[in-house]
């Protein structure tokens, strides 16, 4: 799985370590990692404090790949930030995207009901016309429906 994390040094273990700050959870939607969680590197690493990685770890938590985030934020900036995409324009994309999902539930109550309201008067006009059809075979027959009690 990857993370972005930053590097600290342990003062206590005297070696960096990795602060893991977000995770992956598909392509372009990370996760914080609200707590802290923390990787050690050993004593041996070159890495300097505070510099952000992109680190891959196994199921079982080791390291497998480890690269300097550097280029992937200026490809964030460089994808989202240049073209005025922002947390707030994104929060009123998001507000417009469900104003239209209200309308569009609404238009469709709307509908449903008007195509009830036109079953009931296509009912309505087959009641009338049957009654019409009874009235007109019982004229033509001769008798009207009063002398038939």
């Amino acid at each position: 799985m990857l993370y972005l994390a930053q590097v600290h040094k342990n003062e206590f273990l005297e070696q960096h370590q990795l602060r893991l700050l977000a995770r992956q959870e598909a392509d372009n939607v990370w996760a914080i990692i609200p707590e802290e969680a923390f990787i050690l590197l050993g004593k041996n690493s070159a890495l300097t404090e505070k510099l952000l990685v992109l680190v891959e770890l196994s199921p079982t938590g080791d390291i497998e790949r480890l690269e300097d985030a550097t280029n992937w934020v200026l490809g964030l900036i460089n994808t989202f930030l240049t073209t005025g995409i922002t947390p707030d324009f994104l929060q009123k994309e998001a507000e417009r995207a469900e104003q239209w999902r209200q309308n569009l539930t609404l238009q469709n109550q709307d509908l449903a009901r008007r195509s009830l309201e036109l079953e009931a008067r296509r009912e309505q006009i087959q009641a009338l016309e049957e009654s019409l059809k009874r009235e007109k075979s019982v004229s033509s027959n001769g008798t009207h429906p009063e002398q038939e009690s």
